[in-house]
């Protein structure tokens, strides 16, 4: 119980922390913050510091989870992900081409970003056909 109420504590903290800094950057106007950032910075650290602990504490259960479930379940998962990953990279096409702004976007990069909409594609899919499968299962019963 005692880490409970640290870390009430801490959420308490960050709350006013960031309030103070949100109250500051008010007070400086539009035209100081978006000249010289003035009280942005603080704002940021407050932020950079809940994600941070956010991600700490994410990770610390995730990976407690995975041990104290089944981890034979949990790597063939895992390995499915990957396999749709791979999968999706044979698929993306490598095309270097120009963005708006002139830059190029290589061809390595083209190809990582067709990856990541190919794989966004096929688990989308997943998802809807286990969702479709489900109530189907939900309805025969």
């Amino acid at each position: 119980m005692a880490l409970h109420k640290i870390l009430k504590i801490v959420a308490l903290l960050l709350s006013v922390a960031g309030i103070i800094f949100l109250a500051m950057i008010i007070s400086k106007g539009d035209t100081a913050v978006a000249e010289t950032g003035a009280g942005v910075d603080g704002f940021l650290y407050v932020a950079y510091i809940t994600f941070a602990l956010i991600l700490v504490f994410v990770l610390f259960f995730v990976l407690k989870g995975i041990f104290a479930g089944d981890v034979k379940k949990t790597l063939l998962s895992v390995g499915a992900f990957l396999l749709i990953v791979v999968i999706s990279y044979v698929l993306a096409e490598g095309n270097p081409m120009a963005m708006r702004e002139g830059d190029m976007l290589s061809a390595s990069g083209s190809k990582w970003v067709g990856t990541g909409l190919y794989t966004f594609y096929i688990l989308g899919v997943l998802a809807i056909a286990a969702m479709v499968f489900s109530g189907i299962k939900k309805l025969a019963k």
